[in-house]
């Protein structure tokens, strides 16, 4: 499958075309290979945690859950993708590296994508389109970097997070950090806290991540007129720390806050607010009136 190079102003290519792409019968790069097998490394945990079970091990799966998926909304998207507030580096850093440990990537790679996803939303350069199928926009599209690159082009639209040494040092190294941190977890806990808290952890963040592509594209409701599929997703804001108000977050992307109304629970934003209130996050963006006069139906 191909498409048109864009060209040095960085216009759009050329729509790609749509034949179904091999999945299993491809070349699969050391990259890919290395995304699949720490996705089947945390199932295959999760399958063998009722084997190793320890309730001390399960609550430190869900707190791991919790915090790592609180790094990656807080840090990777509201904070490094959109820019929706500032924080001093001593604690932008901190938080960006914890996020490692939710095992979605690093900064760099993270942030690049969930761009172009926001560039090219709904459309076949859309890096996990929902026109290609529920599996693909939940999953599938993670182990196929090349399609990634075909379709999206370079990474050139995360140079702020290149030009900073802490991101290119976790770009080399992040299979290193995951590696001593599940290393880590087997000294302490042994299999109980590897198969329940890494797995069961792991699992829990992945697909909580996963559905805001999918189902946030296909289920819910919209509260504004964006010309997209994105939608609102109650019963997902709990597990996703408030991302599932993803209508809201497709309307006002710039915008710290997802849950816009009071009732919208939307738990990263709590945090932003508490760092807000200390001091530490400045330039906190939400959206003006004019700009949901604008969205509204």
């Amino acid at each position: 499958m191909g498409g048109t190079k864009e060209d040095g102003s960085g216009s759009s290519r050329k729509a790609m075309r749509k034949e179904k792409r091999a999945f299993f019968f491809r070349k699969w790069t050391s990259v890919d290979v290395m995304r699949a097998s720490s996705v089947m490394a945390v199932h295959l945990s999760c399958v063998l945690a009722p084997f190793n079970y320890k309730w001390e091990a399960l609550l430190f799966g869900f707190l791991l859950a919790a915090v790592t998926n609180l790094s990656i909304t807080f840090s990777y998207h509201r904070n490094l993708t959109h820019k929706s507030f500032k924080l001093p580096k001593w604690l932008e850093y901190p938080f960006a590296y914890s996020a490692l440990f939710a095992l979605q990537g690093h900064p760099i790679d993270w942030v690049s994508t969930h761009r172009f996803h926001h560039q090219f939303t709904d459309s076949d350069r859309d890096p996990h389109s929902p026109i290609e199928g529920f599996w693909f926009s939940h999953v599938l599209w993670i182990f196929d970097t090349s399609y990634l690159r075909e379709k999206c082009g370079a990474r050139n639209n995360v140079m702020d997070l290149k030009q900073q040494w802490f991101y290119r040092f976790l770009q080399k190294t992040v299979g290193l950090h995951v590696m001593a941190f599940w290393t880590l977890v087997y000294i302490w806990g042994g299999l109980p806290y590897l198969t329940c808290g890494v797995g069961v952890g792991g699992a829990i963040g992945y697909h909580g991540t996963w559905l805001i592509n999918s189902a946030c594209h296909i289920l819910g409701s919209r509260a504004w007129n964006t010309k997209d599929t994105s939608r609102n997703i109650w019963w997902l804001a709990p597990v996703t720390m408030g991302e599932s108000w993803h209508n809201n977050h497709h309307a006002f992307e710039a915008s710290a806050r997802h849950g816009l109304e009071w009732y919208q629970l939307d738990i990263t934003w709590y945090l932003i607010r508490f760092f807000q209130a200390l001091g530490l996050a400045t330039d906190v963006k939400l959206p003006s009136e004019a700009q949901k006069h604008k969205m509204a139906f």
